[in-house]
């Protein structure tokens, strides 16, 4: 059954859509950088297929991603972090295209293999010669995405990529099996397969503050964290449903897995699962609004760490705010023409209520019932 023959309940996201000023020059630097890796034509007689032909590159709208998520970066962070969101979708589709769709799972295992040994080598060590796009992208980001200010990121952040292409690997035995993962493991196992983790990273590359230390490891912190990236991962398997089990026959999705998982069809998996992303949403504003200020008081934070606390989790509300318009106006996610606009998870295209922050963004959450998180500090 298609997923627009089900009546789906909106996604809640109380944060207005905030917009980066530098957007204008986002969409050709990023066409010639993707030129250069080799994800788009280049003219140049290079053997190998580019992953996407340029009217595809641009529908995926990344520039308004990367704008949307990060209002408040620089343009030095925005355009890194635009360059790696373009790398993420790129190893997506490479992969969904070269592997998922052939079931070539060696083939998947030996890409993986070569992806590890570009994520920072030992001392020393020189990294393989770039084959293809994929590897090219992340070997180039490798060489920007550290600045020394975020240098405790750097091994943090290659294992979060790392658990993010071996992901990918799991994702495909799990289709090839057809063993539908469990709806208990299958939210932390989201977040490395979405990338999620690294998300933190773009926060503070983006805003220049970061959790204070003291805190960084509490169950409080690491509730908000987990809650903050549930809601990304999650989300997208709504709004990518089709794509991913109707084309891609992939059976890592929130929807298949509640179904399964929960011996329900699809007509009750589909609020069921919007539900949940909701539920995940109010454990984030719950964290935000009560249990982080409360283990600040409790911590002692000085003023100084509290308004860098606060300014990391206003970036956060803003990552999570440009994540939900993207899914809900990009045409990667919403046909050109929907026949199903008023149920295509409340999304038609990207209006300029949208862009003023108003419209869909509702301000108190629907009726969910989902799974929640210990909020002791």
């Amino acid at each position: 059954m298609p997923l627009h023959a089900v009546e789906i309940p909106e996604l809640w996201m109380p944060h207005p859509l905030r917009v980066n000023p530098h957007l204008p020059g986002l969409r050709a630097e990023s066409e010639t950088w993707a030129r250069e890796m080799g994800m788009l034509d280049a003219g140049d007689g290079r053997p190998e297929r580019p992953i996407w032909t340029l009217t595809q590159f641009r529908a995926m709208t990344v520039d308004l991603l990367t704008a949307w998520t990060l209002p408040d970066a620089s343009p030095d962070a925005l355009r890194l972090n635009h360059r790696f969101n373009i790398w993420a979708l790129a190893w997506d589709d490479y992969f969904a295209h070269a592997f998922k769709r052939t079931s070539d799972l060696q083939a998947a295992h030996d890409f993986t293999a070569r992806l590890h040994a570009f994520l920072r080598p030992g001392e020393g060590v020189r990294p393989p010669e770039p084959v293809n796009a994929v590897e090219r992208g992340i070997a180039d980001l490798q060489r920007h995405l550290f600045p020394p200010r975020l240098a405790h990121w750097r091994q943090e952040f290659n294992r979060s990529l790392a658990r993010y292409i071996d992901a990918g690997v799991e994702e495909l035995t799990n289709s090839r099996t057809g063993r539908v993962p469990h709806l208990i493991d299958y939210a932390p196992f989201r977040r490395e397969s979405f990338a999620a983790h690294t998300a933190p990273y773009s926060v503070e590359l983006a805003t220049g503050a970061r959790i204070p230390e003291r805190i960084r490891h509490s169950r409080t912190v690491r509730g908000l964290t987990a809650a903050f990236m549930d809601v990304m991962g999650l989300a997208n398997d709504i709004a990518s449903y089709e794509r991913e089990v109707h084309e891609e026959h992939d059976v890592n999705n929130l929807v298949v897995v509640i179904g399964t998982s929960l011996g329900i069809p699809l007509r009750e998996a589909v609020p069921a699962s919007v539900h949940l992303v909701n539920s995940r949403m109010r454990d984030f504003e719950q964290h935000r609004e009560e249990d982080v200020p409360l283990l600040a008081r409790r911590a002692g934070l000085s003023p100084e760490e509290r308004a860098e606390l606060e300014t990391w989790i206003g970036g956060a509300c803003s990552f999570l705010s440009g994540l939900h318009a993207w899914y809900t106006g990009a045409p990667r996610y919403v046909p050109a023409e929907p026949s199903f606009p008023e149920q295509r998870l409340s999304a038609g295209p990207v209006d300029e209520p949208y862009r003023r922050g108003a419209g869909r963004h509702a301000a108190t959450p629907p009726s969910a019932v989902g799974l929640g998180v210990d909020a002791e500090p």
